[in-house]
């Protein structure tokens, strides 16, 4: 068991001689130029809206194996019914559907 102790306080002083290393580079070496900025754009990419076809499509793959789970998180965001979901929580239920 000694023995263990030794290679790893051997390990450690190798560890923290690096570590020493790191820092005396660190402190002597120059600043590091900036990178080069990327040019903005104004616009946004647009992400296509879900339908209703999508989201329904989504929660078919997820009812094979997690039927009750789907019909609760079709009563989290309405009665229990795909149609009577807002479509502006068609995102958040595909990415909770994802989950499952």
């Amino acid at each position: 068991m000694n023995e263990v102790y030794a290679v790893l306080a051997e390990n450690y002083e190798k560890l923290a001689a690096g570590f020493r290393a790191l820092a005396r580079e660190t402190t002597t070496a120059t600043k590091p130029e900036p990178a080069p900025k990327a040019k903005e754009t104004t616009a946004e990419p647009e992400v296509p809206a879900l339908t209703i076809e999508d989201v329904r499509a989504a929660l078919q793959e997820k009812m094979k194996d997690h039927r009750k789970e789907v019909q609760a998180l079709l009563l989290k965001y309405d009665s229990g019914k795909l149609s009577g979901v807002k479509s502006e929580d068609y995102a958040a239920l595909v990415a909770d559907a994802r989950l499952l």
